[in-house]
């Protein structure tokens, strides 16, 4: 595999880079998460006007049909900015479970609204009380005349708080996991939100015979929800990846400028070495990152690709994430300082769609299967 980017790839993203640091400095996006919203729409328009949200759709559904290195080449900088549009919420996972299991006429009433900014999607898949994965339901898709009705409860439904339609797994009568197109404004939904740790938005969503419209034909979606997930996966890692990066710079910064004792901080040896420890956790975590990719890239869509992308990230994460704060002092933990916002961020995806402790249980649980390799 070629590990350097195509000119093409550059362009597209020093252009995220560019367009996101002109909107986010660390005052202008406080004040946009701390609106109802929480995210721009003016940021949203310009991302579609990119092509930004197209990304991973085919051209016939309205997309330019790039790859997974692409995606998360956008969601790196994504985290780089702590950008809190939903990329990866509203468009990238809904999006692809409706490009995987929809019919021609559903993707073609639904895909190029999403790609053109004009239309929120949201997957209700986890449900209280369930850890990662989410395989047993509770939700129940009953069937009513020629359609469906639903009945359960969502949560936590990332970004559910502004989607105008929903992609929603439940049980299906003979057995086996459907995937359902909701409105929201129907009879029986009850929409509840809230604010995350990181500042993004959630919410809890209740169906109480909520009508339903079948998503395909597929009598068991299991196989496109794992396929989704794992590339959710991977670009999840993606954008720990430049919320790492990021965090060091300002830690490294922080160091060079902060004086103590008449001297700048990078004089003492111990934090030194623990910034370049850092920068090791990093570079691991970072080449992690691009293992995932790169399989999903050549067609490998192995949950325990994932799985070992996740773990490493997320104690990368965690590490960096500590030794920024710590480094950092009292100011590390201020609201107006940027650096607790990149912990809290990288916290909330370590806890996003499996933890370390499911990871390492998914990967643990494979272990009987390897060769004993002897020296």
């Amino acid at each position: 595999m070629d590990f350097e980017l195509t000119d093409e790839q550059i362009m597209l993203r020093d252009t995220v880079r560019e367009l996101l640091a002109r909107n986010y400095d660390p005052e202008s996006r406080l004040k946009v998460t701390d609106t109802e919203l929480g995210w721009s729409r003016d940021v949203w328009r310009q991302l579609a006007e990119l092509g930004v949200l197209g990304l991973s759709f085919t051209e016939e559904d309205g997309g330019v049909g790039a790859g997974p290195v692409e995606t998360n080449l956008v969601l790196e900088e994504v985290g780089r900015r702590l950008a809190p549009e939903p990329i990866l919420d509203a468009v990238l996972v809904p999006g692809g479970l409706v490009a995987r299991v929809g019919s021609p006429q559903q993707r073609q009433r639904i895909l190029p609204e999403v790609v053109e900014g004009n239309k929120l999607l949201a997957f209700a898949h986890n449900e209280p009380g369930v850890r990662w994965p989410s395989t047993e339901l509770t939700t129940l898709a009953v069937a009513h005349g020629d359609s469906y009705v639903l009945t359960g409860v969502k949560n936590p439904v990332p970004h559910g708080d502004c989607a105008e339609e929903l992609v929603v797994s439940a049980v299906l009568p003979g057995g086996g996991v459907g995937l359902f197109l909701v409105g929201l404004d129907g009879a029986g939904v009850v929409r509840k939100s809230y604010r995350t740790v990181d500042g993004q938005r959630g919410a809890q969503i209740e169906f109480d015979k909520a009508e339903a419209e079948l998503l395909g034909d597929t009598l068991d979606a299991s196989t496109a929800i794992a396929s989704t997930i794992g590339h959710a996966q991977a670009g999840l890692c993606a954008e720990s990846i430049g919320a790492m990066d990021e965090a060091l710079r300002l830690t490294a910064e922080y160091l060079r400028t902060r004086k103590q004792f008449g001297v700048t901080l990078s004089k003492f040896q111990t934090l030194t070495q623990r910034a370049a420890n850092m920068y090791v956790s990093l570079e691991l975590a970072r080449s992690m990152s691009l293992y995932a990719t790169a399989s999903l890239a050549d067609g490998a869509e192995d949950p325990v690709v994932a799985s070992r992308a996740r773990l490493q990230v997320g104690r990368a994460a965690r590490h960096v994430g500590q030794e920024a704060i710590q480094m950092h002092g009292g100011i590390g933990v201020t609201a107006e300082y940027p650096v607790g916002h990149y912990v809290a961020r990288l916290t909330a995806i370590e806890r996003t769609l499996g933890g370390g402790f499911e990871h390492l249980r998914v990967l643990s649980d494979r272990v009987g299967g390897y060769d004993l390799a002897e020296l």
